[in-house]
């Protein structure tokens, strides 16, 4: 059995990984020179199954609308001069409901918690490394308001069998103990403790090595034209004017992968949510966090590596443009001086990628009319959260063993 992926980004590899492991004959297709160089390069970090959120939540429309006017907004939106920026915001807020949000974070979460358990299986069996910690996630709140409301999330934690621990002002500091200076900005916090951190492309670089040990040939410099089908199934895919065949087909190229499924008459709901990064080396050990902290009022990640700090947030809808925004870099250094001061900010490295979201915040995980085409996508930021779940998912699907969780709501079919 052969089968080719198209993306080398952490889903693509977590995928072709899996269907190694199960004996099938894997080809990754990547433009790229390498794998993890586009949206899995320097994401914010933290693997964190318990802030599996759904962008689209009661309330959000009218802070949408307020942020456009602050300085230091989470969200922005610049218009990219398509229709369907305009269509997929719609579709987005109109997720943004009690009853949708409960439905939309119980997929997510269900993804997300399963993927954890993957990656720590994988870890175990290969010891590969990645500056992974194991200390949780601590989400901060700035104001009264974001503590009171906390319940509704509280609540589907409860229901989904995740650990949790409302923190208190005064204990944030033992948990980050960096925190003690920041403490008066803050009213408390909520923490998952079996969230974790990593460095998501150095994981994917490590296991293409792991994955190319077990026989999958990566192909890289490439541009990937056209998919062919006949009727209701792939036979061929177009590289660089060269046809390559297989017997299934991965479609795992992010915020890419709508243009071309759109090729097969396959409507992708996906939108590339631009988001920032600051890789920051750290001069003061007793000043950096030990691992990651997210500010809820900025929707800002700070997330601890071994000897770096990783910085990311942001939600721009402004297309597939990749320009570095020196604003959207001095948000990121504000928050970290508000509550780290450890790092060397003057020489981090800035970054922006591509997040490739979908309106309800769950990723497009399954098949297609076509019986031999798959898709792996639309994680928006949650995509290293998701990896390993994501692609073991698609590795049973296509070798037909059983999938350890339920497939319910992650396909393409809920769209219509």
């Amino acid at each position: 059995m052969k089968t080719i992926i198209l993306g080398g980004g952490v889903i693509g590899v977590t995928t072709a990984y899996y269907l190694a492991k199960l004996g099938v004959e894997v080809t990754v297709i990547d433009r790229q020179a390498d794998v993890g160089e586009e949206t899995s390069f320097a994401n914010a970090g933290q693997i964190s199954p318990g802030y599996s959120t759904p962008w689209a939540a009661p309330g959000i429309p009218t802070k949408a609308a307020k942020w456009l006017f602050q300085k230091h907004a989470p969200f922005a939106i610049s218009p990219d001069g398509t229709a369907w920026q305009g269509i997929w915001a719609s579709k987005m807020f109109a997720n943004c409901n009690a009853h949708d949000y409960a439905i939309n974070k119980e997929r997510m979460m269900r993804v997300a918690e399963y993927s954890r358990d993957c990656l720590q299986q994988l870890r175990s069996d290969t010891n590969i490394n990645y500056e992974h910690r194991t200390k949780g996630t601590l989400q901060l709140f700035r104001k009264q308001a974001q503590l009171d409301v906390v319940g509704r999330d509280i609540e589907v934690l409860k229901e989904c069998g995740v650990d949790y621990e409302l923190i208190s002002r005064d204990e944030l500091d033992k948990v980050e103990p960096a925190l003690i200076h920041a403490k008066d900005k803050l009213v408390g916090g909520l923490r998952l403790p079996n969230d974790e951190t990593g460095d998501c492309n150095l994981f994917t670089k490590n296991l293409a090595k792991l994955a190319t040990d077990l026989g999958v040939n990566f192909v890289f410099n490439k541009t990937i034209d056209n998919i062919h089908h006949n009727g209701n199934q792939i036979v061929g895919v177009m590289i660089d004017g060269e046809m390559m065949i297989a017997d299934h087909y991965v479609l795992a190229l992010g915020s890419y992968s709508r243009n071309l499924a759109k090729q097969l008459g396959l409507d992708l709901p996906i939108y590339p949510v631009k988001g920032y990064s600051l890789t920051v080396p750290i001069l003061d050990e007793k000043n950096a966090p030990v691992s990651t902290v997210l500010d809820e009022t900025y929707k800002v990640a700070i997330t601890r590596f071994d000897n770096r700090i990783r910085i990311g947030g942001m939600a721009e809808l402004s297309g597939f443009n990749l320009t570095l925004n020196p604003k959207r870099r001095a948000t990121l250094e504000m928050v970290t001086n508000d509550l780290f001061t450890g790092g060397d900010l003057p020489n981090a490295k800035f970054w922006t990628g591509l997040r490739p979201m979908t309106p309800d915040g769950t990723p497009i995980i399954g098949g297609t009319r076509f019986g031999n085409l798959f898709i792996n996508t639309g994680h928006g930021t949650l995509g290293w959260t998701m990896a390993c779940g994501s692609g073991k998912l698609i590795a049973d699907i296509i070798t037909r063993q059983t999938p350890d969780i339920s497939l319910d709501g992650l396909s393409l079919a809920r769209y219509h």
